[in-house]
């Protein structure tokens, strides 16, 4: 399953490098040695885990299916305009946040908002759905960022 979550990450345009960059935009300040190759083992580490599997596999299934003329029309254009009110992109991110903690919790708050990086880009993107793949990628940055900071002293 993990492989499967790397390959629809790429299919929608995200590369685990990618991910790290934003682990060294949240860490960097606090861990001033860390390098991609330790951010991007971290984000693989948080992408192991059976939960985020979910999270990934449910979010971009729900992008993709906003994409096609199957999808109820209403939920469609929730979907495809990112609708504010909606929420339910940010309650799957918590999902995988809540797993590494109220680091990830707080990171993930921050990275939403400023959305640096690969998360602005996916944020831009009007012509694909990408309301659960822009929180679910800062959720494993997020989460990436905590793992790194509760082993780093």
């Amino acid at each position: 399953m993990y492989q499967k979550c790397i390959d629809l990450l790429n299919e929608r345009g995200v590369a685990l490098s990618d991910i790290a960059e934003c682990v060294l935009y949240l860490q960097g300040k606090y861990y001033p040695d860390l390098t991609m190759e330790v951010a991007e083992k971290a984000v693989k580490g948080v992408i192991e885990k059976r939960e985020v599997q979910h999270a990934i596999i449910t979010g971009l299934f729900l992008d993709k299916s906003a994409e096609t003329d199957m999808c109820d029309p209403e939920l469609k254009d929730i979907l495809m305009r990112d609708e504010g009110l909606y929420g339910i992109d940010e309650v799957l991110a918590y999902g995988i946040c809540n797993l590494y903690g109220s680091i990830a919790l707080t990171n993930y708050g921050y990275i939403d908002k400023v959305k640096p990086g690969i998360i602005g880009k996916l944020n831009e993107h009007h012509e694909v759905c990408n309301t659960f793949l822009d929180d679910i990628v800062g959720a494993i940055a997020a989460s990436a960022a905590s793992k790194l900071a509760h082993s780093h002293h």
